[in-house]
């Protein structure tokens, strides 16, 4: 269970530092706790996304991996992240959330997929290096 609500944390610090340094990313943020509570259900569901969606497409998608040396990667953490844009958006009428990737949803373009993959090169380190931090014990496999 807290590994859990490390890993959400995380999620949730990642998701702001994304929504602060890529322009068409787009998280409705303001400083009270009702957007604190969006902004971790977020998290919670791109957490879930993450742990239960994206082993299946790693696992399908390991023989493009071996011919294109890992970089398929980046396109399957986009497209998780583009999922979990999706999600939140079939969700808005009773959550409220603002989530939007260069546009999607509703709006598929370019755009969306390049704002998905520099956002999730930026939530993947972002993630790597508070995860090193916050769980050091798993550094040294204890």
């Amino acid at each position: 269970m807290i590994d859990l609500a490390i890993k959400v944390a995380v999620n949730a610090l990642a998701l702001l530092a994304a929504a602060n340094f890529v322009p068409e990313f787009k998280l409705s943020f303001q400083n009270n706790p009702a957007d604190w509570v969006k902004i971790a259900l977020i998290a919670l569901l791109f957490a879930l996304v993450n742990s239960y969606i994206k082993p299946i497409v790693k696992t399908l998608a390991m023989p493009i991996g071996f011919l294109t040396m890992g970089l398929v990667a980046f396109v399957i953490n986009a497209a998780m992240l583009l999922g979990t844009a999706w999600i939140v958006n079939q969700a808005k009428g009773g959550l409220d959330i603002a989530f939007t990737l260069g546009g999607y949803p509703p709006h598929w373009s370019y755009e969306a997929i390049g704002c998905a993959v520099v956002a999730s090169i930026v939530i993947s380190i972002v993630s790597t290096v508070l995860s090193l931090v916050l769980v050091p014990r798993r550094m040294f496999g204890l």
